[in-house]
């Protein structure tokens, strides 16, 4: 179940396309990165692990907002995978089940965005009629769940849980080193950044709203 929790007094609001918030160690993004075809959408945050945002989003396929929070380790220079023993993090958050978009974690690895040698390594918690970049390749299995693994050339790997996970915990330390394993990231990747979030394809053109309710990081 989604803590209940409410965020009836926002301590900071943006509609600005890179408009963001730092507290608490974490950074809440806004995130309207393709902002060539993006509607407009507003963010309002009480706490990192508190906040929710209303998008409208015209009626096409590709990704518009992602809109997030998110750990930066070393002001996302990152540090080595194999310096970690424990990489974990709990979330709770909801999609509105309208329209086309998924709820997932984004971790970037040996970089942050695009660059040459840069991983992308995604987790869907919540999928509506969205799909991955890539092929589907196999699946991997972990905490009672089973994801559907796409993949990529590009350093892009996406692990689609088959059933919705309003909240829970994920082991990324393994998720990563089963990538590794199977040659899907290069090995001991730095580890930039580690963020949850959704991202937002349609809405339909109406509004919808995405409610995040708890996030953390645990790396050590």
């Amino acid at each position: 179940m989604t803590p209940a929790r409410n965020c009836g007094s926002p301590e900071f609001t943006t509609s600005d396309p890179d408009g963001g918030w730092s507290d608490g160690g974490y950074y809440v993004h806004n995130n309207m990165w393709n902002a060539g075809e993006a509607g407009p959408e507003t963010l309002r945050a009480c706490a990192y692990d508190n906040w929710y945002v209303d998008s409208v989003q015209p009626d096409s396929t590709s990704v518009k907002t992602y809109p997030n929070v998110h750990k930066d380790i070393a002001d996302q220079n990152g540090k080595p995978f194999n310096d970690y023993s424990v990489i974990k993090s709990t979330f709770a958050g909801r999609g509105p089940g309208i329209g086309v978009y998924d709820v997932a974690y984004d971790l970037w690895l040996n970089g942050v965005g695009d660059g040459k040698g840069v991983s992308e390594l995604m987790v869907w918690t919540e999928n509506r009629k969205q799909v991955p970049a890539g092929d589907k390749l196999t699946t991997y299995t972990a905490g009672g769940f089973t994801y559907d693994v796409w993949a990529e050339d590009e350093g892009y790997v996406a692990f689609v849980s088959r059933t919705t996970q309003y909240s829970g915990t994920v082991d990324l330390k393994a998720m990563i080193a089963w990538a590794i394993g199977k040659g899907l990231i290069p090995a001991n990747p730095t580890v930039n950044q580690i963020g949850y979030g959704i991202e937002f394809c349609s809405t339909g053109g109406g509004k919808a709203r995405f409610t995040l309710t708890d996030f953390s990081v645990s790396m050590s």
